[in-house]
């Protein structure tokens, strides 16, 4: 039979996920940023694309591929300059937004395949994701239990269950702040350059990260 968690194993990991969930990083800091600048289901939808890449990240590492990965020195330079490349775009994007009329950003007419999109290339992009999930979910895992790529999905979908809770609930908090500041234009304005700053920020802060 399937090995499943134990109850105190899977209540452990969940809490751990949810305090990790909430510490500022670039992924929170990502969907506050897209909520508040484009609004609630913009931001939601950053997060279920976030929560894909997660699903990408835990299958990876119940396969084994992960580790083959993170031992690849090419592999993750390529990868986190690929990451930065992407945040400087999206960086260049928030600066030259313009505003439309009533203080509506440009970009809230995003399709909903592009913000996904956004959500899964910021999280696969991050090469940083696969050294933690190597790091964590191994911790929590009972060799003797049997089928330990089994334990480890099990795990993953607590990990993406907990992101779903804390990002979704910063992309609403966001988002009923971002609503008051999108109805003046020049607020916008400068969410837009706020946005800009940050998204640059993430790419300097990836472009020189070390394994």
């Amino acid at each position: 039979m399937p090995a499943l968690l134990t109850l105190q194993t899977a209540i452990a990991f969940f809490g751990v996920s949810l305090l990790l969930g909430i510490t500022p990083g670039p992924d929170n800091i990502f969907v506050m940023v897209q909520s508040a600048t484009y609004g609630r289901r913009a931001g939601m939808l950053v997060v279920l694309g976030l929560c894909g890449g997660l699903v990408v990240h835990t299958t990876a590492i119940a396969l084994g591929l992960a580790a083959v990965f993170a031992a690849s020195e090419t592999a993750f330079v390529v990868l986190k300059f690929a990451g930065a490349a992407y945040l400087a775009y999206l960086a260049w994007q928030a600066f030259r937004a313009t505003v439309a009329e009533g203080g509506n950003a440009a970009g809230a007419a995003l399709k909903p395949r592009q913000l996904f999109l956004r959500g899964v290339i910021m999280n696969l992009s991050n090469p940083k994701v696969v050294f933690f999930f190597l790091a964590f979910l191994p911790q929590f895992v009972d060799p003797a239990r049997g089928w330990v790529a089994l334990q480890l999905a099990q795990l993953g979908g607590l990990f993406i269950l907990a992101t779903l809770v804390c990002f979704g609930a910063i992309s609403y908090f966001a988002a009923s702040l971002g609503l008051r500041l999108r109805g003046s234009s020049r607020a916008q304005l400068w969410m837009n350059r706020a946005a800009g700053t940050v998204f640059a920020g993430l790419a300097l802060r990836l472009a020189v990260a070390q394994r």
